[in-house]
């Protein structure tokens, strides 16, 4: 079958047109080539009449020569026929400069091996035989004619064995082009599928939720998606230099459990799955810094429940052996969960709220009365009891009744300092303080008052940093300054609002749960307080973080110590 199947279109492939401007380069070189041959050895062949014929013939046909190069690298249209056209000049030329140059003896005839080569290559395989049997014709009706008319030496053998090696070069160069041409459509058309199916995947991958992670058999992350490098707080996971999950100390769980799951894998079928890890992570160092002021450089308690699971890839050879492994952030599946959790409560104790203050009411009077007749230690210490479990309820009631009340966004947007002064003047009043006890700084210029206001609901405001001031007075020292409230501008032009006093830092334990409601270490707290200030926080478009530190300097002697950071949302 010939390469009829190969058809051209208007627009013919760039292989083709390209391959036919390096057949136009070449037929200027040996244009060329053969003027400069016949015009230094015109006089020493001794053809008279070819010393003149023959460099008009060799610049014309140097000139259609060029005139083709640039006809095909501007004009890409109608590709057989300007190959037909240029293979027809060829033919013609050499066949002028075969006939002046004596006939078979001149030896011009290998020269037709050019625009037959070229036509073999580059046009099916019916044309390509059409001008291999125009030659032939050519070259025997010359031999023939020669040997009737002149001076009888035939060439005739010699012509019927150019022609048969012309069309036996043909055949086999035409079918070898017509492969190679097949080839290269099909690997450009699977190249295309490849690129398209690599542009589908990246854009799959990329707007998954769950993370992905490619790491090689020391775990070296090789590459993932971004949602890994969100999850993961690493910018660009894929980067120069390589580097290795226990290259970071807070990828250490995943470093472990990827550690433990190669050891059992060798068991395991290529692409088979084990039960998922669960693990606790904390964001690298460079993430959970995002945002935080790197004026006190400290640390934000920020970990996630994620769930890991390991895919060993079946490369074929285990010296490029690489493992998928999925993650996907369960933290956010456990806070949903513990909304509906505080979403039923709340409307449980919405529904019961009047029922239950009614007795607690009765309840607290009572003791109150009965406090005022008794006498004897026993019976007041079990009345003070009572009374601080029946406080302890009502506020109980209070907090999760304050968890459904929403934000009010609608007023504008107020200056920040002069509000929180107003709550500390209220809140050393009405629990009795030491004067300067809370120290309040922050930049409150005039040049700049947009940078200084916030949206925030005054209510959730003042019930947030009450929370907090409450907390912090528990174990501060009492002395002047010993709770500090500092306001700054972060780099992204946000207020942030920071709280310390000089009390013990926070544990490591306690840390991982301090937001967690119904999480506390007083036996008379209700473990809502953080909870709520971090819920109304974020029910005001804010976040409340701990930051921490360890500081090796003064009473700490090692331990951590940190602070409550509020970074409000811009006005």
């Amino acid at each position: 079958m010939g390469r009829s199947d190969l058809t051209i279109p208007v627009k013919t492939d760039a292989t083709l047109w390209r391959s036919l401007q390096a057949m136009s380069l070449t037929r200027i070189i040996i244009a060329a080539l053969l003027l400069a041959y016949f015009s230094f050895n015109g006089s020493k062949i001794g053809w008279l009449s070819g010393q003149v014929v023959y460099p008009k013939i060799c610049i014309a046909y140097l000139s259609v020569a060029l005139a083709f190069t640039v006809f095909s690298t501007y004009f890409r249209r109608r590709f057989l026929l300007q190959l037909s056209a240029q293979v027809a000049v060829d033919t013609l030329v050499i066949s002028a400069l075969y006939l002046i140059a004596g006939g078979a003896k001149s030896g011009l005839a290998i020269l037709y091996l050019f625009p037959l080569a070229g036509a073999a290559i580059l046009a099916p395989l019916v044309l390509a035989l059409f001008f291999v049997s125009v030659v032939t014709l050519f070259l025997l009706a010359e031999s023939g004619y020669r040997a009737l008319t002149l001076d009888g030496d035939a060439f005739l053998m010699q012509a019927g064995l150019y022609g048969a090696a012309f069309f036996t070069v043909i055949f086999v160069v035409n079918r070898l082009a017509a492969s190679l041409i097949r080839q290269e459509h099909l690997a450009t058309r699977r190249g295309t599928d490849l690129q398209v199916q690599q542009a589908i995947n990246r854009l799959v991958i990329a707007d998954m939720g769950d993370g992905i992670l490619v790491v090689g058999r020391d775990g070296t992350v090789l590459m993932g998606n971004p949602a890994a490098e969100q999850m993961l707080g690493v910018a660009d996971l894929g980067r120069k230099p390589v580097w290795r999950l226990d290259d970071i100390p807070s990828f250490a769980p995943i470093s472990d459990a990827f550690l433990a799951w190669s050891i059992r894998s060798e068991t395991l079928a290529p692409g088979s799955a084990e039960t998922p890890v669960f693990v606790f992570i904390k964001p690298a160092a460079e993430a959970a810094l995002t945002g935080a002021t790197t004026i006190w450089g400290g640390r934000r308690e920020l970990l996630s429940h994620v769930k890991l699971r390991f895919v060993a890839v079946d490369t074929g050879t285990a010296r490029i052996a690489r493992t998928i492994i999925f993650l996907r952030d369960v933290s956010e599946i456990e806070n949903q969960a513990q909304q509906l959790k505080l979403a039923s409560m709340g409307r449980l104790t919405a529904s019961i709220a009047h029922e239950v203050r009614n007795p607690l009411a009765a309840i607290s009077h009572a003791g109150a009365l009965l406090q005022e007749e008794v006498r004897d230690p026993v019976s007041t210490r079990l009345l003070n009891i009572v009374a601080d479990n029946v406080a302890r309820v009502n506020r109980m009631i209070e907090d999760i009744l304050n968890l459904s009340r929403k934000a009010q966004l609608h007023g504008d947007p107020f200056m920040l300092l002069p509000a929180l002064a107003d709550i500390i003047k209220e809140f050393e009043e009405a629990h009795r303080l030491p004067a300067a006890m809370i120290a309040l700084s922050g930049s409150n210029a005039s040049d700049t008052p947009d940078l200084q206001r916030v949206r925030f609901d005054p209510m959730h405001l003042r019930e947030v940093v009450v929370n907090l001031l409450s907390n912090a007075i528990r174990y501060a020292s009492r002395r002047q300054a010993s709770i500090r409230m500092r306001v700054i501008c972060d780099d992204a032009s946000r207020l942030e609002l920071h709280m310390q006093d000089d009390g013990p830092g926070i544990a490591a334990a306690v840390r991982s749960h301090l937001f967690e409601p119904f999480h506390t270490t007083s036996s008379k707290g209700t473990g809502l307080g953080l909870y709520l200030a971090r819920e109304l926080c974020l029910n005001n478009g804010a976040m409340l973080d701990y930051e921490y530190r360890v500081d090796n300097v003064g009473q700490h002697n090692g331990e951590a110590s940190g602070r409550f950071v509020i970074t409000f949302a811009a006005p």
